[in-house]
């Protein structure tokens, strides 16, 4: 199925037969980030590939990433998208990221964010801390594997 050839493995293609073996008819297209490749899944089936809060879809990269890891050590990170989801669910994220940090500005009071995985902390504690009136800080969460992001005041 997968050959495990020393030759450099190809994101687009492991992908792509992973999703034929899967039963979806999709295309990927491929982009360069600053931290790896991008590949943009366009289907019909959009949905189903993203899942309940994009799970689905954050499975999918995992087992590429390792797919590739499998084939060659020095693969790039790959990120997945499926049409476009992670871009406007980054923007919907930086959005109340900007807004809570509103909130304590105005009123001084502490404000915690849902519990959210690592990459999306990351999202939030680089959009704000360069915010001179706010601090963010990452807590756990009882019962999950997720932490929440408190904002509160800068002292």
């Amino acid at each position: 199925m997968f050959n495990h050839s020393p030759v450099m493995a190809q994101p687009k293609e492991v992908l792509e037969k992973m999703l034929a073996l899967l039963g979806f008819e999709a295309t990927v297209e491929e982009s360069s980030l600053e931290e790896g490749i991008l590949l943009n899944v366009k289907t019909d089936e959009a949905g189903r590939l993203i899942g309940r809060q994009g799970q689905t879809l954050a499975d999918l990269q995992y087992l590429t990433n390792r797919l590739l890891f499998q084939q060659n050590s020095e693969s790039p990170k790959v990120m997945v998208d499926v049409s476009g989801y992670r871009a406007q669910a980054r923007e919907a994220l930086v959005k109340r990221a900007k807004e809570a940090a509103e909130k304590v500005r105005r009123w001084g009071d502490i404000v915690e964010l849902e519990p959210m995985n690592a990459f999306d902390r990351r999202i939030v504690h680089q959009v704000l801390k360069e915010d001179p009136d706010v601090e963010t800080q990452s807590v756990e969460v009882e019962g999950t594997d997720k932490k929440a992001i408190l904002l509160r005041p800068r002292h």
